[in-house]
């Protein structure tokens, strides 16, 4: 299908600048043919009055936990170990698959709804994250959150060469279920229009072992695929890795040879400046969840420091069972006052790297270069933007009114792909009601401690 999206304003990087113009669009199929001067041959199958509204490219959650949705608001002001041990992963005990693709489904149109047009997700049941994600039109970067130690990959305390270090072998994760799960899904996991990718997701140091974490990476490795995991997110983290192992988190994974691939690390709240130095070297790519880690009480992550070391750094919301929200805007808005406000410093984090983060930062991290910009070549993830509202006017600087001003409400339509999945505020692929009906019914059984039920999705 080919859309013209007439007369909005567009905002364009140049650099490491943006403008912002009245133009038009133009989308052959899922990719943008042209800004301004209309593709030889174009014919418009859907055009789109857009003036007054503002296009944006769609936004990137780079961390979540989407299938959470339905344990939001149900663990609140507790210590971050209370909230994990005591209750949330209690509650997960009790989840279906069926249970989390109707989750899913719920944190997609909340993302969708906000301007977000990818995530990043750590899940449970990941083949029901492409299951809602197809549904839907939402595209995602998917994976598995794994847990483990040496004994489950089938390696023993018994040293196996002359070196007197151990080896793995070559196709030894079909001795580990959640890692041949991992695989099996990403196998028959449908594809449609490049929507779903996938990478690796040990979950942390403290719920893997370094020889299932040096394993994974090594699979990793031998499959091309990047990795995503969890690093030094609270105190008792970090100073458990540095009693058990003499090293901080990040030196840890650093000593085993973890970040031989693309990692996107989630938080990095209790880093160090060596840690820093060690991100830095190896292109990790960290993911900063600014109300999570609040809500937690777990700090605030080096922001300044780590974009001052000249590290890739992107924002996510993490799962809506800590933040309570997956709406990147309130995500953005926050991280940038919070930076101001430690650092007495009202010139840090301007509006305009802070949207980068969610955007062609974010796009980095996932190995994704036709995501985060608008231009020609690019792939067609927007976001349309309503200006017709008091909290955008009067619109002298679109991009501080993004940051400062917007809360998400104003998203009027979005387009994924090339296809609209939301348009004048009302979702294309799904029925609405539908999803709240399950989710109501999941969340009342789960209240009751009952675990029942199984997946018709698939």
């Amino acid at each position: 299908m080919n859309i013209l999206l007439e007369n909005g304003f567009i905002l364009q990087h140049h650099d490491t600048s943006f403008a912002i113009k009245q133009n038009n669009i133009y989308i052959s199929d899922n990719i943008i043919s042209g800004i301004g001067s209309c593709p030889a041959g174009f014919e418009a199958d859907q055009k789109v009055n857009a003036r007054n509204r503002l296009i944006i490219p769609g936004l990137i959650n780079s961390h979540s936990h989407a299938y959470m949705t339905l344990l939001r608001n149900a663990a609140d002001d507790l210590a971050f170990d209370d909230w994990l041990f005591k209750n949330i992963l209690p509650m997960e005990d009790q989840l279906t698959a069926d249970d989390a693709y109707w989750g899913t489904m719920l944190a997609a149109m909340e993302m969708i709804k906000t301007g977000t047009t990818c995530f990043l997700d750590m899940h449970m049941f990941q083949d029901q994250t492409v299951l809602a994600a197809t549904k839907i039109g939402i595209r995602a970067k998917v994976s598995r959150g794994l847990v483990g130690n040496a004994e489950e990959i089938g390696l023993t305390d018994t040293p196996d060469n002359e070196s007197g270090t151990r080896t793995v072998p070559v196709n030894g994760y079909y001795k580990s279920s959640r890692l041949q799960e991992a695989f099996d899904e990403m196998k028959t996991a449908k594809k449609p229009n490049g929507l779903i990718s996938f990478c690796l997701a040990p979950h942390a140091v403290y719920t893997c072992d370094t020889e299932y974490l040096k394993y994974v990476s090594d699979l990793a490795y031998q499959h091309h695929m990047p990795l995503h995991i969890h690093i030094s997110e609270s105190k008792n983290e970090v100073d458990n890795c540095i009693a058990q192992h003499q090293m901080t988190p990040v030196q840890l994974l650093d000593s085993i040879g973890f970040f031989q691939v693309p990692v996107i690390a989630a938080h990095c709240v209790h880093i160090t400046e060596e840690d820093i130095l060690i991100l830095k070297k190896h292109n990790v790519s960290v993911v900063t969840n600014p109300v999570s880690n609040m809500k937690l009480g777990n700090g605030f992550a080096p922001v300044k420091e780590l974009v001052q070391a000249g590290v890739n750094v992107c924002i996510g919301t993490d799962g809506a069972a800590s933040n309570n929200s997956l709406n990147l805007f309130r995500e953005m808005t926050i991280l940038s006052m919070i930076q101001k406000g430690i650092h007495a410093d009202a010139c840090t984090m301007k509006a305009g790297e802070t949207f980068n983060m969610a955007t062609v930062n974010a796009a980095k991290a996932l190995g994704e270069p036709l995501l985060g910009r608008i231009d020609v070549g690019m792939l067609a993830d927007l976001a349309i933007i309503d200006l017709n509202t008091p909290q955008l006017n009067p619109a002298d600087d679109l991009m501080s009114a993004l940051i400062y001003s917007m809360n998400g409400s104003e998203i009027e339509s979005v387009i994924i792909n090339g296809q609209f999945v939301l348009k004048n505020h009302r979702f294309v692929n799904i029925d609405e009601k539908e999803v709240y009906e399950h989710v109501n019914q999941i969340r009342t059984r789960i209240k009751s401690g009952i675990r029942k039920g199984v997946n018709q999705n698939a």
